[in-house]
């Protein structure tokens, strides 16, 4: 079955929770660590080739950039976390932003966390799984550039995160292969969306 391009539109960029969009639709963010591929992600959902500008270097979103999605909810494309090539008062000021979004914005319905789906668990990965967790912040991850890698490897680096999550969780979020390159996952991802939504009205 394959779904109907997404209908997009950059709204605004806001560099304080304040700023964002009036909370009266349901509300997705996507954040991962710097260079994981979020915009090029978000570029492969969206069927747009630029709506998320992307770039070589780390750390290129620096606010919180909200698109509207069919008139019917928004997709949030916030800041990296981890390494970006900027002053550590930057980007300790970019996470105070990204805990204040996270914990204050009333119609956020779900996160969307990348994980470069080349590597083995990481810390900075598991411990942003276990904050989300900590505070209650529903979430699923998507694993990015898996396309890279061949599907053993992929096998071994998801189940290890299963096993991670398992040590410390009954339940563990949903888990989601992708690749901007070959458009795997959009299906899945703004299938799952259509759904969630569908079940808030």
């Amino acid at each position: 079955m394959s779904s109907s391009p997404l209908q997009s539109k950059f709204v605004k960029s806001s560099s304080k929770v304040s700023e964002c969009p009036e909370p009266d639709k349901p509300e997705y963010a996507f954040i991962g660590r710097s260079n994981v591929g979020k915009s090029s992600l978000i570029n492969m959902l969206t069927s747009r080739k630029e709506l998320a500008k992307t770039s070589g270097k780390p750390g290129k979103t620096q606010l919180i950039n909200h698109f509207l999605i069919n008139d019917e909810w928004y997709l949030t494309d916030l800041p990296g976390y981890g390494f970006a090539k900027t002053s550590k008062k930057m980007r300790t000021a970019w996470g105070k932003m990204i805990e204040q979004y996270l914990l204050k914005r009333p119609n956020l319905v779900a996160t969307f966390l990348l994980i470069d789906g080349r590597h083995p668990p990481m810390k900075i990965d598991l411990d942003f799984i276990r904050w989300l967790a900590e505070n209650q912040i529903p979430f699923f991850i998507v694993f990015t550039k898996t396309d890279k890698i061949s599907h053993k490897r992929y096998q071994e680096n998801l189940l290890a995160y299963q096993k991670t999550l398992e040590k410390e969780w009954e339940e563990i979020p949903r888990m989601f292969r992708t690749s901007s390159r070959k458009a795997w996952g959009r299906e899945e991802l703004t299938g799952l969306i259509a759904e969630i939504n569908k079940s808030l009205k």
